[in-house]
């Protein structure tokens, strides 16, 4: 028998009355009532509740003991009486009788508290995320990813993908988010580089022969922390494949997709065949390309309107004029709601820093008139062409901002799961998956009026080859795709460019000369020349799809040890100072002016 246990915490139950047992775990919980003592006794698998009298020697050890400390506690299984059984616990028709114990480490007093799932200041639960980790939502997160992760790895392997790995110190990349440095010591003066991502690897991987690789890949990117995105690292499924179309990826990541989330959810997956949203049609429907789908709110452009002499909006009317867009929403069937619930939207938008947005309602009497602070500057006949471009009826509200495009975009973008979840139109039991595809191949930056690449100038642009129209750039679109759900980006991905031909074609329009390709991407460029296959892939974030399927907000709740905003490990207290020796070493000194 094992020295510290006969059973685990969550496997007793009322047919092992009578018998004699050995446990080991955690104190839960003491609830101490007077002559008798109960403690929850807590392990990785769960919680069994045990019971001592103040006559047995071991009961003032344990009623001085503090939650957390360790124990081994040997006794008898005897049925709890009927009424104080605990139905919720697979332990919950029995207790221990505690004959005697062994305190294996004792526990000082907690800075936050295990028991219970009451919210803490971040900072302390990153500095003592060991204590945090044992908390039970905590724990079934980092077990789900876990199962998550082995799943996905038999998924692959079942799909007929082979797992490789790909090297962590590499070369710095021109491209992208910054790179994280480590110096080399036998080659003073260089440095190597974090991988961003193994893009380059696996496009080589397939470049040597092999068919279908993936890899559960660790990325590092020295960038700000979001919800959704943990500073410095993360972790990917790297896909890649040879001899594919678009479609052909899209097969793969759907069948793992809907296994996985059907396998650790009971939520409903809308659509099994995921749909394929343009990134134009997401834009305008959206005004955003990782579109929530169980959003039914759509956006739509009334710029129109506003050159009619019958409206007399002469705000928006200027603003036209010189350029701006006039998009909408409307919510259906909402003339009933309040003017605070306005009110309220309007003002929120003027917190995200737009200049608030203009609302009114659909009503009737002999005729159609907009009621509400902006309505009256429309005739009826405005109205009934607004509510034919924006399928409204009689009853319905319409919000609507002015300014240039991108300005606008964000505030509806954002104002369109405001309004959804103020309306309680979002249903959080389903999983809401699109494609989105068709991105530009370039786009005209706003500052230096180039023209540059938009998503990935790897990818393969589309339509006949031999016959692109170059002069025209911002009208080639790219073999390149979004995976989204619920409104967040699950990954990128593309169809590689593997001619390097038409690769410096593509660069020369961004304005780089065939010298500067086959400088930064020599590696590349130089394997491509020596005959690769048609390929593509794509990487969905492991930590992103565990944070939707533990219905988690943010990331850090579904990873180990997460850094803080600050890109800092306070429990480990990294970044840390080095000795000179060690700095020598490596031939650096460090010159940081002090504040």
């Amino acid at each position: 028998m094992n020295k510290y246990r006969s059973h685990n915490c969550n496997q007793l139950n009322d047919k092992d009355a009578g018998k004699p047992v050995s446990l080991s775990g955690w104190l839960h919980r003491k609830r101490d009532h007077g002559n008798l003592l109960f403690i929850d006794l807590r392990d990785h698998f769960g919680l069994t509740q045990c019971v001592i009298e103040n006559k047995n020697k071991f009961f003032s050890i344990l009623e001085k003991l503090r939650p957390e400390s360790v124990l081994q506690i040997i006794g008898k299984v005897v049925k709890r009486e009927k009424g104080t059984e605990n139905l919720d616990l697979s332990t919950g028709k029995i207790e221990i009788e505690i004959e005697s114990l062994k305190v294996l480490s004792e526990a000082k007093d907690l800075p936050l508290p295990v028991f219970g799932e009451q919210d803490y200041p971040e900072d302390i639960r990153l500095k003592y995320r060991f204590l945090d980790l044992r908390r039970e939502e905590m724990h079934k997160n980092i077990i789900l990813r876990s199962k998550v992760i082995s799943f996905i790895r038999s998924e692959m392997l079942e799909l007929g993908f082979l797992e490789y790995q790909t090297p962590i110190l590499t070369s710095s990349s021109p491209e992208g988010a910054r790179d994280f440095l480590v110096p080399s010591r036998l080659n003073p003066g260089k440095f190597y580089a974090l991988p961003q991502a193994p893009q380059q690897f696996k496009q080589l991987i397939m470049v040597s022969g092999f068919d279908k690789y993936f890899q559960i890949a660790p990325c590092f990117r020295d960038e700000d922390a979001r919800a959704d995105r943990s500073p410095g690292e993360f972790y990917q499924l790297d896909i890649e494949m040879s001899f594919v179309e678009q479609e052909d990826v899209f097969k793969v990541v759907e069948k793992l997709m809907v296994n996985l989330f059907k396998k650790f959810s009971k939520k409903k997956i809308t659509n099994q065949n995921f749909p394929r949203l343009s990134y134009e049609e997401s834009m305008l429907k959206y005004a955003t390309d990782k579109p929530d789908l169980r959003n039914p709110l759509i956006i739509n452009d009334i710029t129109s309107i506003f050159s009619r002499e019958d409206v007399k909006f002469e705000i928006f009317k200027k603003l036209v004029k010189s350029g701006s867009k006039v998009k909408c929403i409307v919510t259906k069937n909402t003339k009933d709601k309040p003017r605070s619930f306005f009110d309220n939207i309007d003002q929120w938008a003027k917190e995200q820093g737009a200049s608030g947005l203009a609302y009114f309602t659909l009503e009737k009497n002999e005729k159609i008139f907009g009621k509400g602070p902006v309505g009256k500057f429309f005739s009826e006949n405005s109205l009934k062409e607004i509510m034919k471009i924006c399928k409204a009826e009689v009853g319905d509200s319409l919000f609507l901002a002015c300014g240039q495009k991108n300005e606008i975009e964000k505030i509806l973008s954002l104002a369109r799961d405001k309004i959804a979840k103020d309306l309680n139109l979002i249903d959080e039991n389903q999983f809401s998956f699109c494609w989105i595809v068709d991105y530009p191949m370039y786009e005209l930056d706003e500052q230096t009026k180039k023209i540059k690449f938009s998503h990935n100038p790897f990818s393969m642009p589309q339509g006949d080859l031999e016959k692109l129209d170059l002069k025209n750039p911002l009208n080639i679109k790219a073999y390149q795709y979004d995976i989204v759900c619920n409104g967040v980006e699950l990954s990128s991905g593309a169809i590689r460019n593997h001619i390097p031909d038409l690769m410096f074609k593509l660069f020369s329009v961004a304005g780089y000369d065939k010298n500067q390709v086959e400088e930064k991407f020599s590696g590349m460029i130089n394997a491509l020349s020596f005959g690769a296959p048609p390929h593509g892939g794509i990487a969905p974030g492991i930590d992103r799809i565990v944070m939707l399927l533990a219905n988690e907000k943010n990331i850090r709740e579904v990873t180990l040890f997460p850094m803080n905003q600050n890109a800092q490990d306070l429990m480990m207290k990294a970044p840390s100072e080095v000795g000179s020796k060690q700095l020598k070493e490596i031939g650096i000194k460090v010159d940081v002016k002090k504040n």
